[in-house]
């Protein structure tokens, strides 16, 4: 069975994208953190995405510019296997993504029981929150990003019902950025 983990750069007042959709906030330039993000790219598995994220995500990396900012990134970014869930897009372009119309809850749940490297959540707040009211979700890995963006999108948005998270392991960057690592309480 594959587990889900979530992945997302949240403000200190906890956006994952401003209320432009932006998640620009979360790049820095710090030698740590570029450590840090190469370190995590080698890791395997499908990448999920809503639409609005995969939006953002192919608008970046497939581009010269992610391939001379952060070379292994945009590899890997480029070369796993993706997943998008959208009930208005009629195709998707970006290199090994399909397009997923279908109910994100059940598919997910399908794509667990299969047999793979896990699954990756970057962005995409109400697929989250559709998931964790699910009980899908294994594993949060959110950097918390010292910047206040005063509104914006949150990682949990239309969630129904209160989740239980405790936190497994944290790690503090030198430029003022912060990994917590949650599971959820079951």
């Amino acid at each position: 069975m594959q587990t889900v983990m979530v992945f997302n750069n949240v403000s200190l007042d906890g956006y994952i994208a401003d209320d432009k959709g932006d998640m620009s906030f979360a790049r820095n330039d710090d030698a740590e953190w570029d450590e840090f993000t190469r370190g995590n790219a080698k890791g395997g598995g499908m990448l999920l995405f809503g639409r609005k994220t995969y939006d953002l995500m192919v608008g970046f990396w497939p581009t010269p510019v992610a391939a001379a900012m952060m070379p292994e990134v945009a590899e890997r970014m480029n070369g796993a296997k993706k997943v998008v869930f959208s009930k208005s897009m009629e195709k998707a372009e970006w290199k090994n993504t399909t397009l997923v119309k279908s109910d994100p809850v059940e598919a997910v749940r399908k794509m667990k029981a299969e047999a793979g490297e896990g699954i990756v959540i970057f962005g995409s707040g109400t697929i989250v929150a559709q998931l964790a009211g699910a009980g899908l979700i294994d594993e949060y890995q959110i950097a918390v990003i010292p910047v206040a963006l005063g509104g914006g999108r949150t990682m949990f948005e239309g969630l129904k019902e209160k989740q239980r998270l405790k936190l497994t392991k944290h790690r503090v960057f030198g430029n003022g950025s912060v990994l917590l690592n949650y599971e959820p309480v079951r």
